[in-house]
């Protein structure tokens, strides 16, 4: 897996490579690209798929210890990424985690294309019990390490009040352990996850909401059909907000949408990009 060193540390990304048009996958907390899989191997060929693995609780590289890791934070790395890689014309991507929303109107420019799949806006934050049971346990010393421990359990992970309500398919026992044990194991890992959910507050996807309406390039909002925790009703309003938008339901599918319906969400991004070609493609 190649890596990137970026102001707040170096991640590690996946690149499929090509000539095709770029994309670019971000995924939400206490994942990692992994969760991507089945998308990016059904976006092949014809695209050049990128997944950076964002430092928001399942990556294997801590980050400076003054880095800026809250939501603003992870959206401006997000940026950084996209320059330091030189990546033009790109079809963003965001799901669980809404960071992509934050760069609107601020450093967008490599963005050609947004796709919003569930994910946290407007007020939706904390997100479902399981967003409010995280926030409150990151401002408790030693909150967040006793929370995290049911994870070393699958049939409580599976649970609808933890990562259980987040998928319609059942999680296997293999990735529950890749994504969380990194912060099971590793308490700098465990301080970068804490980073995040206490500096990031509920008004900073309020603002963001009021710069989505500069947004006029084309937008798709792709939402699980029965999402509990990211209820399709904010991504109609998101989609409402967005100039240039389209809003679809993901039929079979909770807030990870790629993980219960990758079919589906992938061929919505193929029909968005084809529908809105840039110059130069197709």
């Amino acid at each position: 897996m190649p890596e990137i060193e970026l102001s707040a540390g170096t991640i590690d990304y996946d690149d499929t490579g090509g000539d095709g048009p770029v994309v670019v996958l971000a995924h939400g907390l206490g994942f990692d690209g992994s969760v991507w899989a089945e998308v990016v191997a059904r976006m092949r060929p014809g695209f050049r798929v990128l997944v950076p693995v964002l430092p928001i609780g399942s990556h294997r590289r801590p980050m400076r210890p003054d880095a800026d890791l809250s939501a603003h934070g992870i959206a401006c790395l997000l940026a950084e990424f996209m320059e330091r890689l030189d990546l033009r014309d790109v079809t963003l991507v965001q799901n669980d985690t809404g960071t992509a929303q934050l760069l609107v109107g601020v450093r967008d420019e490599r963005v050609a294309r947004l796709v919003l799949t569930s994910c946290e806006a407007l007020e939706n934050y904390p997100p479902g019990v399981q967003g409010r049971l995280l926030h409150a346990a990151s401002r408790v010393p030693g909150g967040l390490f006793l929370l995290l421990q049911s994870f070393r359990f699958p049939f409580l992970a599976r649970m609808e009040t933890s990562l259980g309500g987040m998928a319609k398919k059942r999680l296997p026992k293999e990735l529950i352990a890749r994504w969380y044990g990194p912060v099971l194991t590793n308490r700098h890992i465990r301080r970068d996850l804490a980073k995040f959910c206490r500096a990031t507050r509920k008004d900073c996807y309020l603002r963001a909401a009021r710069n989505l309406p500069l947004f006029t390039r084309p937008a798709l909002v792709a939402w699980g059909a029965e999402d509990r925790m990211m209820p399709p009703e904010t991504g109609r309003r998101l989609a409402r907000l967005l100039p240039n938008a389209r809003y679809v339901e993901i039929p079979d599918a909770r807030t990870l949408v790629q993980w219960d319906n990758p079919a589906a969400l992938t061929g919505e991004i193929r029909r968005f990009v084809a529908a809105n070609p840039l110059a130069g493609e197709g």
